[in-house]
């Protein structure tokens, strides 16, 4: 699993084409107190891939393998369209599933927290990459609120939720990994998406599902090039690149072009084997199902079934669903249902029911679990049920 912290870390340099391990770094070296402004040298890396997958592959690589205590480092990045769910959040609540899927539309969970977004190639991501003593996100926001302005003249604001807002629209999500050594922030950048298929993958499908999962807090968004039909993405990566590299590490002031000259500047990136060992590795994992939907927390989905002799009186049905996989199902039997005097909890037992036991939860199986259900055609549960769950 590409999810173990390591105990050290990877110096990289570049040369050319490939990057050369050079020496390791152990933990101690590391709790020195912050290099000074002038012993950090920042650098603008833009990845040439717009698969979701590799991207997220590439970003979890640099965290983990390389050291930036003197080198501070923003990815900017760009994905084919596809929705993107934070580490503890459940897909089947923030998104309709199968409608993603017959649309060809992946779904991806990042390594950090927060709630789900959608990706196209009208959004920029962009991810900051420091020492976990740097780590500030409201430094790196006013970076990108003040590009905005600099280039176009946007009064782009950052709330106290730390999304950025143009006249209370949101513009731009935010998440963050920390460990002890390294941390990571990143945010989204809407600039063109489109928005009626942002509306419709984010459509989520009431499959009665209780969790304790992280929920999205559904906000009203604005693309940039509706507020300035002159922003437009190359002039857009340019001119947060050149911000970025203008503001010292250490305090958020203008050190002008002259100061962004003599960092490290852009560099294009292939997020390949060549440049990256191991990379397929970790896309791999990303792109899997057991980290897409195994990973969920654990939830129920549930059913109210209405009884044929009065509509009033429903019989609950529930999936335990842990792993992505249906555990098992369980009935509430309202009290005077059944013939045999039973009551309250019990687990189903019909041959074609149980077959779901130990298969994804989906869409399919919460229409197959209506489809088969008896109990409205018929008062007597005891047919049907044979052991209580009590």
């Amino acid at each position: 699993m590409f999810f173990k912290r390591a105990t050290s870390l990877t110096i990289l340099t570049t040369c050319g084409k490939n990057m050369t391990l050079v020496r390791r770094l152990s933990d101690d070296a590391l709790k020195k107190s912050k290099p000074a402004a002038n012993e950090i040298k920042k650098s603008v890396f833009i990845s040439q891939s717009t698969d979701v997958f590799t991207n997220l592959a590439l970003e979890q690589w640099m965290f983990k393998n390389m050291d930036f205590t003197h080198k501070h480092i923003l990815m900017l990045w760009r994905n084919d369209p596809c929705v993107v769910i934070g580490r503890h959040q459940n897909p089947w609540i923030e998104t309709n599933v199968d409608e993603l899927k017959n649309q060809g539309v992946k779904i991806a969970r990042r390594n950090s927290g927060g709630g789900t977004v959608y990706h196209d190639l009208g959004n920029l991501n962009m991810t900051f990459f420091t020492p976990q003593k740097f780590y500030n996100r409201r430094y790196n926001l006013e970076i990108i609120s003040r590009a905005l302005f600099r280039e176009w003249g946007l009064d782009a604001k950052v709330n106290k939720r730390e999304d950025i807002v143009v006249r209370d629209s949101k513009i731009s999500g935010t998440a963050s990994k920390l460990t002890r050594t390294n941390c990571y922030h990143h945010c989204t950048l809407l600039v063109d998406v489109n928005k009626s298929a942002l509306g419709n993958a984010l459509l989520k499908k009431d499959l009665g599902i209780e969790s304790n999962a992280t929920k999205s807090i559904p906000s009203p968004v604005l693309n940039l090039k509706d507020e300035n039909r002159h922003v437009n993405m190359n002039k857009l990566m340019t001119a947060v690149g050149w911000e970025y590299l203008r503001t010292p590490a250490t305090e958020l002031i203008d050190n002008g072009m002259k100061y962004a000259s003599q960092q490290n500047g852009f560099k294009y990136i292939n997020p390949t084997e060549g440049w990256f060992p191991e990379l397929n590795n970790i896309r791999e994992e990303f792109a899997s199902w057991d980290w897409t939907f195994g990973k969920t927390p654990k939830f129920t989905s549930n059913i109210y079934l209405p009884t044929v002799h009065d509509e009033k009186i429903k019989i609950k049905l529930s999936m335990i669903i842990e792993g992505g996989k249906i555990q098992d199902i369980v009935l509430q039997i309202p009290p005077g249902l059944s013939t045999m005097g039973f009551e309250g909890e019990a687990r189903v037992y019909i041959a074609e029911l149980s077959s779901l036991k130990g298969q994804p939860f989906s869409q399919n199986a919460v229409d197959l679990l209506r489809k088969m259900m008896p109990y409205q055609e018929s008062k007597d549960l005891g047919k049907v049920l044979v052991e209580s769950v009590n």
